[in-house]
């Protein structure tokens, strides 16, 4: 029987520094909180938005805690997903971690439901993740091997594990298809990168601002751990997942919500 090797330190084991991390719609909400986990952890972390102003802000506010940089751009096209990995490519000759958050919501009655309003929410759930990684590829590729893996991770919704309250049709529809689309590539880009998803419950951002201002005291009640998600929760699975701890994992969905959508 062949010796095991020593267990590995939990300070290596979730360690993250030395990575170069990028996470799309990094300046606000689930992905500020990922991007400043990242920060503080020692990656380099490239933050992207749409908004160039939010960009410039959030560098600002995170080089105070460690090396970001930051890239404006339009995740719900092709070719704004192209010119992020181009861009990112001029600086970097390799990527360890894309993390893809950047995401939108819409919530109406199923008679207002119209196909510009579906269309705005897929193109950047759905096409800007398939696109952002197809041309990322090349990054996550140029260091990566079987026993040290580039790692995709993300972002969906427990939305697309049970059926949301609201009607936020497109929005559900969207984060099924990323769930599902982050099992596929997972499959295709195994050994050397990993691809998981994780499916955020209640957190507080810009997109849950509204409905926390009128339910959240109703939402928390409801979660079997009784509150809404804190930065560390969603920062912490983040850094499992890009770290030597999550390397044994792809094509997982994780549920980050205290439990609403497995036991609630």
């Amino acid at each position: 029987m062949s010796q095991q090797p020593p267990p590995t330190p939990p300070s290596e084991l979730f360690s993250v520094a030395g990575k170069t991390v990028v996470v799309t719609g990094g300046t606000r909400g689930i992905g500020h909180m990922i991007a400043a986990g990242f920060v503080t952890g020692g990656a380099t972390v490239i933050v992207s938005s749409r908004k160039a102003d939010a960009v410039d802000a959030t560098v600002a506010e995170l080089s105070e805690l460690g090396e970001c940089r930051g890239i404006p751009a339009d995740l719900s096209t092709e070719e704004g997903a192209r010119g992020l990995a181009e861009t990112v490519a001029a600086g970097n000759d390799h990527v360890d971690v894309l993390v893809n958050n950047a995401g939108a919501t819409w919530g109406a009655p199923l008679e207002e439901h119209d196909s510009a309003s579906w269309n705005r929410v897929l193109d950047l759930n759905v096409q800007g993740v398939f696109h952002t990684t197809k041309y990322f590829l090349p990054l996550l590729r140029a260091r990566a091997t079987a026993d040290d893996s580039s790692r995709v991770i993300n972002i969906g919704s427990i939305d697309a594990i049970r059926v949301p309250v609201f009607e936020s049709y497109s929005y559900s529809s969207s984060k099924a298809a990323v769930h599902q689309l982050t099992r596929h590539l997972a499959r295709h880009l195994a050994p050397d990168i990993t691809v998981n998803a994780i499916a955020p419950g209640p957190f507080e951002s810009k997109m849950m601002a509204a409905t926390l201002e009128a339910f959240g005291e109703q939402i928390a009640s409801s979660a079997p751990l009784k509150r809404i998600g804190r930065p560390d929760d969603i920062a912490g699975t983040a850094v499992f997942l890009a770290s030597r701890a999550g390397a044994y994992l792809t094509g997982a969905i994780i549920p980050v919500d205290g439990g609403i959508a497995t036991v609630g």
